[in-house]
Order: structure tokens, then C-alpha cells, then sequence
């Protein structure tokens, strides 16, 4: 049943740019001296992956480069890059903005077939063989399901509002997530991604917080699988140092005229949580947490797993920004692509994370084209992600590390990296 479901570019010559090292950093890993260079020369492309796309591009040859003290230069991420946001929209083929509603909804059908067969097999089989891969396999689908909700959310699903609605609650409401009041919060996230303090799911704590943060705060955040299992309770109350509910129309995150909304979405919500209630009933509530309440917490899992490693867990640190060091392309740069083998085509390439923060309007089956086409631009902003096996296993060692030591950032400085508590895991265990 598993098996069912789970079914470079070249640069020459070297460039010889003039950048200087950003002011405000704090905490960055090394000293450095800065190092001036002047453009030379020209670049050649050779772009593959798959499909070869012929561009002309324009390229910036100006590279961020700070010199370390033995002289080898090493790239800046914290500082501001040599291109636009417009040198990366008009890198991209003007195809890849068309939406399909036809193409869209045909992937809601499969999505949709596949989850229904799956449980109608398990039931029928009902054995504990089966049990586990269903459970992976179906929470695997429900993450899906969000994804393609996700979509509707922003707008790539197609470009008729109504079809956007009705479609997104469907799907987000079948997995207990209210629609408009996610979107909205999740809106916020992409206006204002890589910002310390606005920025609104998986924003790093300050320095101040994280000290006045209790031991059980500290194991809920940092101690997995609790981080894991995290999504159903920032729906309810947010994320740390923030106040609101993604239910409540009332709540910070809303202005006066999406609380209709927020109603509408909240309702739908209530009536999803009513039937699941009317089917425990029915069919008893230990058949309904085989089928529906195991798999929705394997689907919780993917969430949270996924768009941590979006914003987290590279081996570089990677820069937080405040004040006038922020800007939209500069947040939007330190997001990251991943890799997840078989997964990439059941989760609706939601790997290639770059340009759908940036582009969050591009369909996600021209996300992986859009990318490919904006790499030379980009240049080392642009980490590539290492592959993947069938299962993403090789991403769980930077979950882990990650979590170890990306605990909060500075208070000062506006452009700010992770810190460690190198007491927290030993403080934590002798608690």
C-alpha cells in the first residue's frame, strides 16, 4: 500500500566584484577583513534538470565576500545582494505564472482518490501489518491535502477567488485547520519572512525571552518530538512572545474587515470537529483513531518537520534581520530548499521553498522550472539542496542539530544569528 502512494550552472570566468561586509551584523561566526574586487569578463550558463531551458540572462557578476584572516575568501549571506527582485522575476519564464484551475483541480482529485482508497483498504484489511503503513501512508496524503490548500491560500491555486474559497476549505477544514484565519497568519509569514520580530511562524526568540522562558517552555520548544507535534496549538494560542487565535476573529491577527471571514472558516472547522464526533459514534472511537486521528498526527509531523527546515538547519548560519537591514528580498533569501526524494511529487513540490517565498503566486508545478531559471541570478544566495534518498532521512541529522543549537538571537544588532545555550540540554536532563 506504501508503495501505492510513495510511488549548475558554470560560472567563467571568475568574477571580481566590489562589495563590502554589511554593518550591524552581530554574532557573525568569524573576523573578517573586507575584500574589493572589480568585475571582469562575462558568464556562461549550462542549466540541466531535466529539461534544458535556453535563457538569456543577465547575471551580477558582484558576489558578497568577507576575507578571513588567512586570506581565503568566504561568502557573506548577511550581506545585501547585487540584484533586484525584478532581476529574479524577469529571469523567470512568463509561463510559469500561468494557473490551470483544470490542472489544479486534478491534483485535488488524485489527492482526494488516494486518501479515500487508502482508508477504505485499511479498513477492509484491518490487520496490524497494514496498520503502520497506513498510518505513515495517509498522513503522508493529509499533508498533501494541506498543501494543496496552501495553494488556494495564496492565490496559485487559479485566479477565481471563489474556486480559491471553496476549494481551500474543503481540503483545510477536512484536516482541522481554519482556512482564512491560516491564510491571513501565513500572509503575514511571506510579507515579513526573516524578520526576528515580525515575522510569524518559526521566528527565532530574543535573547530577553528566551531567559525568562520556564523549563517546561524550554522542553515544548526545543526537545523533540514536542516541536513535532506543535501546529494544532499555534492555531489555538500562536507562537511564543505572540498573543492571538487563529480562531477567534477578534484576535490581533485579523483587521475588522476579515472577521466574516475568520467566522466563516472557524465554523467550518466546528463542523468538521462535529462529524468526527458523530463518527466515533458510528464506528466506535478506536476505528476512528486508526483512520483518522493517528494519521492526522503523522500529517501534523510532516507540517511542522517541513516548514522548519525551510527557515532553519542549514549548515551555514543564516541571518535574521531587524529595522532598516530587513527588506522583503533579503528575508525572502534566507529560506531554504530541501530535498525529500520520493515525497517531492506527493507533497506538490513544496521542497523548492526559495522562489515560492519569494513568488508565492507561481503554481507549484512550475515552482521547480521557476527556480531553475533564477539560479544565475541568485548565485550563492541560492543554497542547493543535497539529495535525497527515496525517504528524506538525511534531513532528521539536521533537525536534531538544529534544534541543539539554534535556540535564540541577540537583542541587538540588525542583522542577528543563531546562538546556542550550551547549558540548555544538560540543565534540562538534571531537571
Amino acid at each position: 500500500m506504501a508503495s501505492w502512494v510513495l510511488s549548475q550552472s558554470i560560472l567563467r570566468p571568475l568574477p571580481r566584484p566590489t562589495l563590502t561586509a554589511s554593518s550591524n551584523i552581530t554574532n557573525t561566526p568569524s573576523k573578517f577583513k573586507p575584500l574589493q574586487f572589480n568585475p571582469i569578463g562575462s558568464s556562461s550558463l549550462n542549466l540541466s534538470r531535466e529539461k534544458n531551458w535556453a535563457l538569456k540572462v543577465s547575471v551580477p557578476l558582484n558576489t558578497q565576500l568577507l576575507q578571513k584572516d588567512n586570506g581565503d575568501a568566504v561568502f557573506d549571506p548577511g550581506a545585501p545582494p547585487p540584484f533586484k527582485l525584478s532581476d529574479i522575476r524577469a529571469a523567470i519564464p512568463k509561463h510559469c505564472w500561468v494557473k490551470n484551475p483544470w490542472r489544479s483541480m486534478s491534483y485535488v482529485l488524485r489527492d482526494v482518490a488516494v486518501v479515500l482508497g487508502l482508508a477504505a483498504a485499511a479498513a477492509y484489511l484491518n490487520n496490524w501489518v497494514v496498520w503502520p503503513l497506513y498510518w505513515f501512508a495517509q498522513g503522508t496524503m493529509f499533508w498533501a491535502l494541506f498543501v494543496l490548500g496552501h495553494d488556494c491560500g495564496h492565490g496559485s491555486f487559479s485566479n477565481n477567488a471563489k474556486l480559491n474559497s471553496v476549494v481551500g476549505h474543503l481540503l483545510h477544514s477536512s484536516i482541522l485547520v481554519p482556512y482564512h484565519g491560516w491564510r491571513i497568519s501565513h500572509r503575514t509569514h511571506h510579507q515579513n519572512h526573516g524578520h526576528v520580530e515580525n515575522d510569524e511562524s518559526w521566528h527565532p526568540i530574543s535573547e530577553k525571552h528566551y531567559k525568562n522562558m520556564d523549563n517546561i517552555s524550554k522542553v515544548l520548544r526545543f526537545k523533540l518530538p514536542f516541536p513535532m507535534l506543535a501546529y494544532p496549538f499555534y492555531l489555538w494560542v500562536r507562537s511564543p512572545g505572540k498573543t492571538g487565535s487563529h480562531y477567534d476573529p477578534n484576535s490581533d491577527l485579523f483587521v475588522p474587515n476579515e472577521r466574516k471571514d475568520v467566522i466563516t472558516s472557524t465554523m467550518c472547522w466546528m463542523a468538521m470537529a462535529a462529524l468526527l464526533v458523530g463518527l466515533s459514534f458510528v464506528m466506535g472511537p478506536v476505528q476512528l483513531l486508526k483512520l483518522y486521528g493517528i494519521p492526522y498526527w503523522i500529517y501534523v509531523m510532516w507540517l511542522d518537520f517541513v516548514t522548519y527546515l525551510h527557515h532553519h538547519g542549514h549548515e551555514d548560519r543564516l541571518p535574521w534581520y531587524r529595522g532598516k537591514e530587513w527588506s522583503y528580498l533579503r528575508g525572502g533569501l534566507t529560506t531554504l530548499d530541501r530535498d525529500y526524494g520520493w515525497i517531492n511529487n506527493i507533497h506538490h513540490d513544496i521542497g523548492t521553498h526559495v522562489i515560492h517565498h519569494l513568488f508565492p503566486q507561481i503554481p507549484h508545478y512550475h515552482l521547480i522550472e521557476a527556480t531553475e531559471a533564477a539560479k544565475p541570478v541568485l548565485g550563492k544566495y541560492y543554497r542547493e539542496p543535497k539529495k535525497s534518498w527515496p525517504l528524506p532521512l538525511h534531513l532528521l541529522g539536521m533537525l536534531v542539530k538544529s534544534f541543539k543549537q539554534d535556540h535564540y538571537v541577540s537583542d541587538n544588532g540588525n542583522v542577528v544569528y543563531y546562538q546556542a545555550d550550551p547549558q540548555l540540554n544538560g540543565s534540562l536532563k538534571s531537571e
